[in-house]
């Protein structure tokens, strides 16, 4: 774990026997099998995994975007199944950030508004939400492209605002599926480090769900799925990935 943060060890994530079943009629296909871990404030782990084997639908239940079979996920000291939609999406909003592999922008907005965008729904006033936001874009590089919409940036600087957009509310977590997996290998190491650079600075929590396992050892954790069960990565499987 990050020493920067061992005064301030809380538990931001917990996992506690999380189970998933899909049913189909009379079929039924579990994905997750009684996942449990808790995660600290400033600590990263990386969720690795073969195609299939339920890492974005576990990343969906700890963002409180899918249902539980059973078990139970907390989130930054709320328990995500007790809590209505609305108290979910207001957790998500104060606690949570998101960054896809497709950066999902809004292509009507610039880049200064989709980062501000967080910050308004929260209710923040328009020129504290641009002033915020303008820091964060120029502290990943984008200063000089506040203006641009998301078409007008590079597959790099869209990835960079997405971040941006994520870490803007100062959350307790930031949940990343594949963030780096549509982008080729140096765009993909320099987001990458980015995401690190501003996991020290911020002290947000990180989980991201990777296929890169090169990727996956610079974080403080590696957790594999196998089969719907998580569980550690050996030190000599994680070399030869």
């Amino acid at each position: 774990m990050n020493k920067r943060y061992e005064m301030d060890n809380r538990v931001i994530v917990r996992a506690d026997d999380v189970g998933k079943v899909y049913q189909e009629g009379a079929m039924q296909t579990p994905v997750l099998q009684h996942v449990s871990f808790e995660l600290r404030r400033g600590e990263t782990l990386a969720i690795v995994g073969a195609s299939g084997s339920g890492k974005s639908t576990l990343l969906h239940i700890l963002g409180g975007l899918d249902t539980l079979s059973h078990g139970e996920v907390e989130v930054d000291g709320r328990k995500l199944s007790s809590l209505s939609d609305a108290a979910r999406g207001k957790v998500r909003n104060h606690s949570m950030g998101f960054i896809y592999q497709f950066h999902h922008l809004l292509p009507e907005f610039t880049a200064l508004e989709n980062v501000a965008m967080p910050l308004l729904i929260r209710g923040e006033s328009i020129p504290a939400a641009r002033e915020e936001a303008t820091a964060l874009l120029q502290r990943v590089g984008l200063g000089h492209r506040l203006e641009h919409r998301s078409a007008e940036l590079s597959g790099g600087e869209r990835q960079r605002c997405a971040i941006a957009r994520a870490l803007v509310t100062r959350p307790a977590v930031v949940l990343g599926d594949e963030p780096t997996g549509n982008l080729d290998e140096s765009n993909a190491a320099q987001v990458y480090q980015l995401m690190l650079e501003l996991n020290r600075e911020i002290g947000t929590a990180l989980i991201l769900v990777t296929h890169d396992r090169r990727l996956a050892r610079r974080m403080d954790r590696t957790l594999e799925l196998v089969s719907g069960v998580l569980q550690p990565v050996a030190a000599e499987a994680d070399v030869a990935g």
